[in-house]
């Protein structure tokens, strides 16, 4: 019974680290899928950032036929941003509201997937340890043998 347990906990950590690394991959190659979708059609704007939180950085711009866009999803890149600034910005024509700070690549997203990448091999590696110490078969007590009394 100890055995199927350990066994079950390890495939569910492998496949939990698995998912894991999964994001992290994911982390750069949807933004090197963004970059090459914008300099496929490449627009050039000057955009004000309208507002940044934790989550987003949104701005306006108006594109290169003169119509302002405010993209929901808010800007790429965005890291050192505040309100009010102005900023310029690359854009795709062909899907206006992918927008990211003119002169940031999407190599800017590896380090962060690195990290992820990092913090997960650790935490995998403590719960394989846990699961095979918490699943290995206790040795039962030193008996003492009656010659030895």
């Amino acid at each position: 019974m100890r055995e199927s347990i350990g066994r079950r906990g390890r495939q569910l950590v492998l496949l939990l680290y698995v998912a894991a690394l999964l994001g992290a991959v994911s982390m750069v190659v949807g933004p090197a899928l963004n970059d090459r979708t914008i300099n496929e059609d490449p627009g050039r704007a000057l955009a004000t950032v309208t507002g940044t939180s934790w989550l987003r950085t949104t701005i306006d711009y108006r594109d290169e036929e003169g119509i302002y866009h405010s993209p929901p999803t808010g800007l790429l890149y965005p890291t050192g941003l505040g309100e009010g600034q102005r900023v310029w910005v690359t854009y795709a024509k062909s899907d206006p509201d992918l927008v990211k700070v003119e002169g940031r690549e999407w190599t800017l997203s590896i380090i962060p997937a690195l990290s992820v990448a990092l913090v997960t091999t650790v935490i995998a590696a403590v719960l394989w340890w846990a699961v095979g110490r918490a699943t290995r078969p206790r040795s039962s007590s030193p008996k003492v043998s009656p010659e030895l009394s």
